[in-house]
């Protein structure tokens, strides 16, 4: 019997939601239902609100230090849920996983050095290597048959003429929702490791796996991986708690790990505050209920849009993700140049899907769109997609 209700619609207005109040900022007008950035419309987990509202019950809240029980529930939950090994000393507080990724950015490059990205993929990753004065060297992931892969000879070939510093990995990708195959990640460990480039691995999207699948941490994947990677993780997509920036990381090589984390230590970027621990705590001990039943909505939420595409919008394409609560869509059958397109979903759909595009070049023609809420706002906002897509053949005519 399931214990959660992820049918419930919530009324985010007045929470300071970014979802809702940068409406107007990010897509000009705020009479459309946002579908775009990567929270959940769930109610959190109710171990976790409760676990933070016990501490709130105590009147003093001073300098805190993050308890052993934190730090080992995230080590228990790596090793449960992911099968990946960390003790105490590879693992460290970050204040949220891009600004652990810029962090590893200052510390292990210099400026005009070049670093990797894979797109279509996260658009903060070229955000802070272009905003730290560093080069993006993309390596694009194929698009076939429908759906995606490495090019890994390009990557091997990119690394060898370029001499990038620096990879960053999106370990399950985001936008397209791939978890990579071991084999694939001892690939790219292996090329970056012979040409001395440093994998910081955004794996954020890892508790996410759908359909029965297994993440698979890069750093797990082998001795050349353990040798050159940054994990960067957090409970903050897992369990809906990006506000409590609960973020961590992993360094296995004591090397690499020594200086880096002597730097975060004495600039205090690595100390966590006292909701972080608290909810990040909670959501690692009591959560796996709530995550898996959550799971098993959003898959159902993406068979049902799959469906709908296929009957009603037969133009439109959904890329089956194998983590995330994150849709692709391929709308290139419709023939419309990227504005267009927004226009469409905006003008006539009312909807607030992210931009194909803001993921690189290779995203035109595609929206991302989060699945991550209850069945009736997302079949309302379907039968939108399909009646403004069904509005260009009237203007056809």
């Amino acid at each position: 019997m399931k214990k959660y209700d992820f049918d419930c619609v919530i009324d985010r207005h007045g929470t300071c939601a970014t979802k809702l109040d940068n409406l107007d900022v990010m897509f000009g007008r705020h009479d459309v239902t946002p579908l775009w950035i990567a929270d959940l419309d769930f109610a959190v987990c109710p171990d976790i609100t409760a676990a933070l509202r016990r501490r709130l019950d105590h009147p003093v809240l001073g300098y805190s230090a993050a308890p052993d029980s934190y730090w080992q529930s995230i080590i228990d939950w790596q090793r449960d849920r992911h099968g990946f090994e960390i003790s105490r000393e590879e693992l460290t507080f970050v204040p949220g996983v891009v600004k652990g990724i810029a962090l590893a950015v200052n510390y292990f490059t210099r400026q005009g050095d070049g670093i990797v990205i894979q797109p279509p993929v996260y658009h903060p990753f070229r955000m802070v290597i272009e905003g730290n004065e560093r080069e993006v060297v993309e390596n694009p992931l194929v698009f076939e048959n429908g759906t995606y892969r490495m090019d890994l000879e390009g990557l091997e070939r990119m690394i060898e003429e370029r001499r990038p510093k620096m990879m960053i990995l999106c370990n399950p990708h985001n936008p397209v929702g791939l978890q990579w195959d071991a084999d694939t990640l001892r690939r790219v460990a292996a090329i970056c490791r012979r040409g001395g480039v440093t994998v910081v691995s955004d794996e954020i999207h890892g508790d996410l796996m759908l359909w029965g699948g297994r993440h698979i941490p890069f750093a797990s994947v082998s001795d050349d991986a353990r040798a050159i990677s940054v994990t960067l993780g957090a409970p903050s997509k897992t369990f809906n708690i990006p506000g409590l920036v609960s973020s961590w990381m992993v360094v296995k090589d004591p090397v690499l790990r020594r200086g880096f984390y002597h730097w975060l230590e004495v600039n205090e970027f690595n100390a966590p505050v006292l909701i972080s621990t608290i909810g990040a705590e909670a959501a690692y001990r009591h959560g796996g209920q709530w995550l898996d039943e959550m799971l098993e909505y959003v898959q159902q939420n993406i068979l049902w849009v799959n469906d709908y595409l296929n009957l009603h919008v037969p133009g439109v394409h959904a890329v089956r993700p194998e983590a995330s609560f994150l849709v692709w869509l391929d709308f290139r059958d419709l023939g419309l140049k990227q504005d267009e397109l927004m226009r469409l979903l905006l003008e006539r759909a009312h909807l607030a899907l992210n931009d194909g595009s803001m993921f690189g070049m290779q995203g035109n023609g595609f929206m991302r769109l989060n699945v991550g809420t209850p069945r009736c706002v997302l079949a309302e906002a379907m039968e939108h997609i399909r009646d403004a897509v069904a509005s260009l053949k009237t203007v056809e005519k």
